[in-house]
């Protein structure tokens, strides 16, 4: 029973086809595409607002040499918000559930941001390990601890995202569980345990886009403090 909880995370293939290549291809054919038209239906207006004003909210607090990261930052929020909304589908596959997608993701984006940063303003970057004022004696130590935070930003972004969509999807089909067990045993126990999952099943949902968007949000950080 326990080995089954975590099939759910395993990536399964069909006739010989990964079923997370289609699960991460598919996200892009939801959305519609513009058209040459003046003026477009409702759906390409809501989707154009909405990636508006994430981007203007996002770009925000970076000069202009961040800007150039707009559309990448944008289609990632789109992209893991509409894997992480799928995944809570019945009899769907969550790809950001793998800590090597999620790190595959993290870690070349951060890289980016530190190696911009040691090119465009090197000893600013360098500065960064060395806090100013700092006592001689606690110099060599500081840097060191410095280094050691710098490096795990992306084991920490990949970690948590993995985590909270894990997490979640573990306590639904717990409870999903508990509610089968139940129903011919204790039928009002059942119920109740029912409109808990429910409720618990639109905290996920909720906990899907927060997710997307702290993934999102920390990269910006990172590089607002390097560009």
């Amino acid at each position: 029973m326990a080995m089954s909880f975590f099939d759910q995370f395993a990536s399964s293939s069909y006739l010989g086809i990964p079923l997370i290549a289609i699960a991460i291809a598919l996200p892009w054919v939801l959305y519609p595409t513009s058209t040459s038209r003046w003026v477009n239906n409702r759906l390409i207006t809501i989707q154009g607002w909405f990636v508006n004003q994430f981007t203007s909210q996002l770009m925000l607090p970076l000069n202009l040499g961040g800007h150039k990261w707009a559309l990448l930052m944008a289609s990632l929020m789109i992209f893991l918000i509409t894997i992480n909304m799928l995944g809570l589908l019945p009899y769907t596959f969550t790809p950001t559930t793998q800590l090597s997608l999620n790190m595959g993701f993290a870690v070349p984006l951060w890289l980016a941001t530190v190696i911009m940063s040691m090119r465009d303003q090197p000893t600013v970057a360098l500065g960064h390990l060395l806090p100013e004022g700092t006592p001689i004696p606690l110099i060599p130590v500081l840097i060191i601890i410095e280094t050691i935070s710098l490096f795990i930003r992306p084991l920490a972004l990949g970690v948590r995202l993995t985590a909270n969509l894990t997490a979640g999807h573990l306590l639904i089909q717990l409870i999903a569980t508990a509610v089968f067990v139940l129903l011919p045993l204790m039928p009002t126990v059942a119920i109740l345990t029912a409109a808990v999952l429910f409720l618990l099943t639109l905290l996920e949902v909720a906990v899907a886009m927060i997710q997307a968007y702290v993934f999102v949000l920390l990269l910006s950080l990172y590089l607002q403090e390097n560009v």
